[in-house]
């Protein structure tokens, strides 16, 4: 049993499922960003949180997981070549820190996926350009983890 500190659910709106948004091009900023120990424990990766500036989904969250430390070189230099397409997109080319990449307008290209492991579609963050244009710098298209729902002070 916990307690629940006399809480209401009449004071308090629900929550509600989200939808992947639609493939596009939208603009954005990172907002959070971590490195986070890979499921296997062999390696880690840097979880980007990016939220969407404008328009209908404006709000929305969608994130790239970059595995900059695994076994497999392959994938550290993906990773890698995402991370330079980040940093080229917000104009910062030598961060020693993931927050420098925060808050800094950029456009992401978004496509949808069907995630192997529960069959739902999800969302994919496959591309970084600057903000206003020019071709999206194309990523290796890992999963995100999804379409997330808004900040709590947008819902």
């Amino acid at each position: 049993m916990a307690n629940l500190n006399n809480f209401n659910a009449g004071e308090v709106d629900p929550s509600v499922g989200f939808d992947p948004i639609p493939a596009g091009k939208y603009l954005a900023v990172i907002t959070e960003s971590e490195m986070k120990p890979t499921k296997a424990g062999q390696g880690r990766y840097l979880e980007l949180t990016f939220q969407i500036l404008d328009g209908p989904h404006k709000g929305r969250l969608v994130w790239s997981r970059l595995n900059l430390e695994n076994s497999n070189p392959t994938t550290v230099k993906l990773a890698r070549a995402e991370l330079s397409a980040v940093c080229r997109a917000v104009g910062v080319m030598a961060p020693k820190d993931s927050v420098e990449l925060h808050n800094i307008p950029l456009e992401v290209s978004v496509g949808c996926k069907k995630r192997q492991d529960t069959g739902d579609i999800t969302n994919v963050v496959k591309g970084y350009a600057r903000k206003g244009g020019g071709a999206a710098a194309p990523s290796a298209g890992r999963p995100a983890a999804g379409a997330g729902s808004p900040p709590p002070w947008k819902r």
